[in-house]
């Protein structure tokens, strides 16, 4: 029987669908859990930042934030999301910016010890690359379908 009051929590999101006992135990041992206010920026487009996230509850705007322009809202997640994924996967800086819309909670995991959480647990780690593949897929769908909307009546006019 587990002692870290996370576990249950991590049990509840989709992250978790497949992982064994222990493997939630490793990872719930990684977490830390943050809340965020709403209208707070989490992270900025392009910041050298490493964190991952698992919503827990609340709203988050990913958006494209031009410097001098509006932001551009191209998702929002919910809790049981993924915020965060290039930290896990490219250890590069951050795509889009996240801001809360409303109280959020989530847990918190360095990029970091999770790519090695991935390395000594092969079967925890093709788990969770496969499911934060998904994610880059419909983060890119997303993407995708906001474009399409943006430029679908221009194209449309000009004659495409």
């Amino acid at each position: 029987m587990t002692t870290n009051p996370v576990v249950p929590l991590l049990e509840q999101l989709p992250v978790a669908k497949g992982l064994e006992p222990a493997q939630v135990e490793k990872l719930a041992a990684l977490a830390t859990r943050v809340r965020f206010e709403p209208d707070e920026v989490i992270f900025r487009e392009g910041d050298e930042r490493y964190e991952f996230y698992l919503i827990l509850s609340g709203l988050v705007a990913l958006e494209i934030a031009p410097q001098g322009s509006d932001p551009f809202r191209v998702d929002t997640l919910s809790s049981g999301d993924e915020l965060g994924w290039s930290s896990v996967l490219m250890d590069k800086g951050k795509l889009f910016q996240a801001r809360a819309l409303q109280p959020t909670a989530a847990l918190r995991f360095a990029g970091s010890d999770l790519r090695a959480m991935c390395e000594k647990d092969t079967a925890f780690g093709y788990a969770l690359m496969l499911r934060l593949l998904a994610v880059v897929s419909e983060r890119l769908q997303a993407t995708r379908l906001q474009v399409l909307d943006s430029f679908w009546p221009v194209a449309k006019r000009a004659g495409a």
